[in-house]
């Protein structure tokens, strides 16, 4: 059971973000990925493809179907997705091994050649991205459990999911933009006093920012 500061104390004894549980496979997304920073586009065109898929779901469910959706995609390479017909839309539609959701399997293939559109303005999805990132007065002073859990959403994800939009995306709200950029590191959102939180940071500060 999660404290009431959002911390959790697992088998293992390492004390961590409540939201994993004691799962195995989400203790390992959290220890592993989860807001560790990245800057590879193939990865960054998944993961806002992927919570895309998430609205109105959990992201566990997702997690769990994972790699069927990266093998329904192509692996998410964006070139090769935004080059999906409507035999493609039909054969993903009949695909139970993702979310047979007509409208974001539609949105993904579209957002696959918005992306190759942005890596053609800024040079990469990662210098877009990252050029996004939230600056220091724009941060809580204390990532704890009432902050994480205040709002979904930030002025810097609403601003770049407006941005996105303009850009012709989908299912680009600023709740999913948000999750986007906790998961890829753009903020990190470990609770204090979470084992993650200055590993993350320790990346987080070596990180070379793309441009």
């Amino acid at each position: 059971m999660a404290h009431e500061n959002g911390l959790i104390t697992g088998e293992d004894g390492r004390t961590r973000c409540f939201w994993p549980g004691n799962l195995p496979d989400y203790l390992a997304y959290h220890d592993h990925e989860w807001g560790r920073p990245v800057t590879d586009d193939i990865r960054l065109f998944e993961k806002i493809c992927l919570e895309g898929f998430q609205s109105g779901l959990s992201w566990l469910t997702i997690l769990r179907k994972r790699e069927n959706f990266r093998a329904a995609f192509a692996g998410f390479d964006f070139h090769k997705v935004a080059r999906f017909d409507e035999s493609d839309v039909e054969r993903l539609v009949a695909d139970k091994g993702i979310i047979r959701h007509r409208g974001k399997i539609v949105s993904t293939i579209n957002n696959a050649s918005r992306a190759i559109d942005l890596v053609e303005e800024f040079g990469s999805l990662a210098a877009y991205f990252w050029a996004h990132e939230p600056g220091p007065d724009e941060r809580p002073g204390t990532v704890d459990y009432a902050t994480l859990t205040a709002n979904p959403t930030t002025a810097v994800s609403t601003r770049i999911s407006k941005d996105l939009k303009k850009r012709g995306w989908s299912f680009v709200g600023p709740t999913t933009v948000y999750a986007f950029m906790q998961a890829m590191g753009l903020v990190n959102d470990h609770l204090e006093g979470c084992c993650c939180r200055q590993d993350i940071e320790a990346l987080r500060g070596a990180l070379v920012r793309p441009a």
